[in-house]
């Protein structure tokens, strides 16, 4: 069994804690989880933080979301931080975590966007569309579920819903910097076999984790589970992991390959 790196140990005891942390809270009142998710940034909850601290947030809802990044955290991330060594290792995986937080808002904006336009096209104007989305969720649903706001009959309501939603959906999880390691893993040590635990079938790195990443694509467009989440799933926060897992890796490559040049 592969021992467990000084590095990944901190960050998994941080991931835990606050989990507790915002469990026990909640039941005092506290709010925990919406002060550190990461919000689509023209929503009330938004905060500059964000982006960094719903690295380290896990679904209240279930505990598995939190187990099983914990989990890759634990076989990827310690073989790596080995490699790497502690500075290079943490660095790699904020930059891939707050890459995935920046590509997931990106998308939520193509989506909010699209709502938007529906409603524009349907008669709403810019006013109204935006006291609509700065109200609360259950205000936004009810209206779109009337198919009627301020007299006018809305074009599409449920693309609206699904487009509009991602406005109020925060993101959470350590997925996204997770399936950066996985990139780099599987670039480093393409032919070292994986298996999942319902899957026992030992299946090499460089066919694994691209096969990994293609569900989650596909989760993406059709609204599909991933291993890694529960409930609503940010799907493309872990693909932009891996982007920003894989653009890094390529930079690693080829400042090693200048240096070995001029050596």
């Amino acid at each position: 069994m592969m021992r467990i790196t000084d590095t990944v140990k901190h960050l998994i005891i941080i991931n835990v804690i606050l989990w507790f942390a915002t469990l026990i809270l909640q039941e005092r009142g506290v709010d925990l989880y919406s002060l550190l998710a990461l919000y689509f940034p023209e929503n009330p909850n938004f905060k500059f933080w964000q982006p960094v601290s719903s690295m380290f947030m896990h679904s209240m809802g279930s505990v598995t979301h939190l187990l099983f990044n914990m989990i890759g955290l634990w076989m990827f991330g310690s073989a790596l931080e080995m490699r790497w060594g502690k500075m290079k290792f943490i660095s790699f995986y904020m930059i891939t975590g707050v890459g995935a937080g920046l590509v997931y808002t990106l998308v939520n904006y193509f989506e909010v966007y699209t709502a938007q336009s529906i409603l524009l096209d349907s008669g709403l104007s810019i006013a109204e569309i935006n006291e609509l989305f700065q109200s609360s969720y259950e205000n936004f649903y009810n209206q779109l579920n009337s198919g009627v706001i301020n007299g006018n009959r809305i074009i599409d309501p449920q693309s609206v819903y699904n487009n509009g939603i991602s406005f109020y959906t925060p993101a959470v999880g350590a997925s996204g910097a997770l399936y950066g390691i996985m990139v780099a893993f599987g670039m480093m040590y393409p032919n070292t076999p994986l298996m999942l635990i319902f899957l026992p079938i030992p299946i090499k790195a460089k066919y694994f984790i691209p096969g990994l990443l293609l569900l989650d694509f596909i989760g993406g467009i059709t609204g599909g589970i991933s291993i890694f989440g529960a409930g609503q799933i940010a799907h493309f926060a872990h693909l932009g992991g891996a982007l920003f897992g894989f653009l890094l890796m390529l930079y690693f490559k080829k400042t090693q390959f200048n240096k070995n040049r001029w050596n």
